[in-house]
């Protein structure tokens, strides 16, 4: 399973964390995994070319990923993230919580 934590600050995103496989199909064939990762590596992308937010890569191995925002997100950063959000928690809709498991963690 992959489990996609939020860290938040007084409603502002400080962070991010992704942690697991989905394990919904075989290596090479699972588009759970693979759509998550589009998803968040699109987005750090997007924040770090489109926007002038910071952003500290933690962690970026295999399978996990972790990224924090040590100056906070502007107006278009936070836009990605809600963005990203929302592609997330329709993957989870969609495929199950056992495949995917969001958490929003006040910090």
């Amino acid at each position: 399973m992959i489990t996609v934590t939020i860290f938040k600050k007084e409603n502002q995103f400080t962070g991010i964390k992704s942690v697991g496989h989905a394990d919904y199909a075989d290596y090479g064939q699972d588009i759970v995994c693979s759509a998550v990762s589009v998803l968040l590596i699109n987005t750090l992308n997007s924040i770090e070319e489109f926007t002038s937010d910071k952003l500290e890569m933690v962690d970026a191995s295999s399978g996990s990923l972790e990224c924090s925002f040590p100056e906070g997100l502007g107006h278009e950063g936070t836009l990605l993230m809600n963005s990203l959000l929302l592609g997330l928690q329709e993957i989870s809709k969609e495929y199950g919580t056992n495949h995917l498991t969001l958490i929003f963690k006040e910090v």
